[in-house]
């Protein structure tokens, strides 16, 4: 009989029992459910990374913003492009976007080939948080502009005046945009935001524009608001005038437009005696040359002169050659003047109405018959209200008004309820 050698069935039978332990180990732990090869092997795969069209991991990548100084072609030769190809990408650029046109401070980016010397593949140059435009010169020049996606959100808002618009919605935290679209574009012939009181009051429904879900980028629309002023209700619809080309504006809720006109002029039934002429000669004074800076339209005595557009009075008094007259502030741009009343209908800080009566034809101050002497600013400056293109102010037509109504329901409810 052969003897087993003990020392050596010891050591390989530790030998055995190690390679099992480690068998083990490797194989069937490692194949169970808490690790696992394949998620070892995902995490090393990198996610796709998609902006502009381009998934970002195929290209190295230049993001920068145009300084002082740069031109489309700096921007290339900076980066590796170089005359005459710089000529010949601007000229297929040209029928999309005038490269002379790249603002300091606007974002830009660059796709290299991912080789060592770095050759650039694409420029694209963001027109604004939602547009941008993209030059490819790999195998030919391609350039077009394109837009990123967009996503809509609706939202309400709500305050009471303290001081002036502006305070109040920043202080709410609400865009700049919002507070210059009410006052500049939907409340402008209605309102006269310098004249706001405390109390006053608002409600607004519109939209707002997001990039890449989180990016603001304005406002896209105001569907309706409601201001009270003066303790007055002004209602604002944002609607499709099929009567207008197609084009959206705002009216009230009796279908009349916010865009109020001035009328043509401050009395009924009257005649122009004079109109507004800046080299303007007087045989009275020597034929010398007397700038007459306003419209004169003739009337009988006591004849009701109208405001020509809602505002604030911000003069009534009389005043050497002007007589008694009444000045009134329409908004931020126009102000109007009747000059030469018998008599003064309204007073300083009055609101008025386009329509309203303010005063009486007369023969006050320097004049030589009765008339109204009437007056247009336009930023601060006296010109010729004849000769201004106003807004317009027409209102929907009748065929229009059921599906308005119909329109504004739900509009109008939605205001009423905000609180």
């Amino acid at each position: 009989m052969k003897l087993i050698n003990t020392k050596y069935f010891n050591l390989r039978f530790f030998l055995s029992g190690f390679v099992m332990i480690l068998f083990y180990n490797i194989v069937i732990k490692g194949c169970s459910d808490e690790e696992t090869p394949i998620e070892k092997t995902d995490e090393l795969v990198q996610n796709d990374n998609f902006k502009f069209g381009y998934n970002l991991n195929n290209y190295k990548v230049l993001n920068d913003t145009v300084r002082s100084g740069d031109s489309f072609g700096v921007l290339l030769e900076r980066n590796h492009l170089f005359y005459p190809q710089i000529h010949h990408i601007a000229e297929k650029t040209k029928a999309v976007f005038d490269v002379r046109q790249l603002r300091i401070g606007k974002p830009y980016t660059v796709l290299f080939e991912k080789d060592a010397v770095k050759t650039p593949l694409v420029f694209i140059y963001e027109l604004n948080k939602i547009e941008y435009l993209v030059v490819e010169f790999c195998d030919s020049i391609i350039a077009y502009t394109e837009r990123k996606a967009v996503k809509i959100i609706e939202k309400e808002a709500f305050g009471v005046i303290e001081s002036s618009l502006s305070e109040t919605m920043e202080a709410q935290g609400l865009p700049t945009q919002l507070i210059y679209d009410m006052s500049d574009d939907i409340y402008a012939w209605s309102i006269d935001f310098s004249r706001l009181q405390k109390g006053d009051n608002f409600k607004v429904i519109y939209k707002e524009r997001f990039v890449e879900d989180s990016i603001y980028a304005g406002i896209e629309t105001i569907e309706a608001a409601f201001f009270e002023h003066k303790e007055e209700s002004f209602y604002a619809f944002n609607y499709l005038n099929k009567d207008s080309k197609n084009s959206t504006d705002y009216f009230d809720e009796t279908t009349n437009s916010l865009r109020k006109a001035f009328l043509k002029g401050p009395v009924q039934f009257s005649r122009i005696s004079s109109r507004f002429n800046l080299k303007r000669r007087i045989a009275y004074y020597g034929n010398k040359i007397r700038p007459h800076k306003g419209t004169d339209f003739a009337a009988p005595i006591g004849t009701p002169i109208l405001a020509t557009a809602n505002g604030t009075v911000t003069e009534s008094t009389r005043k050497a050659g002007n007589g008694k007259y009444v000045k009134i502030r329409h908004n931020a741009t126009y102000s109007t003047q009747y000059l030469h009343m018998s008599k003064r209908l309204v007073k300083v800080g009055d609101y008025v109405k386009q329509g309203d009566v303010i005063g009486k034809v007369g023969m006050t101050g320097n004049t030589g018959g009765p008339h109204v002497c009437y007056r247009f600013w336009k930023n601060g400056k006296q010109v010729d209200p004849l000769r201004q293109k106003l807004p317009d102010a027409k209102a929907l037509s009748p065929e229009l008004k059921s599906d308005f109504q119909a329109f504004i329901a739900p509009l109008k409810q939605q205001l009423d309820s905000i609180k």
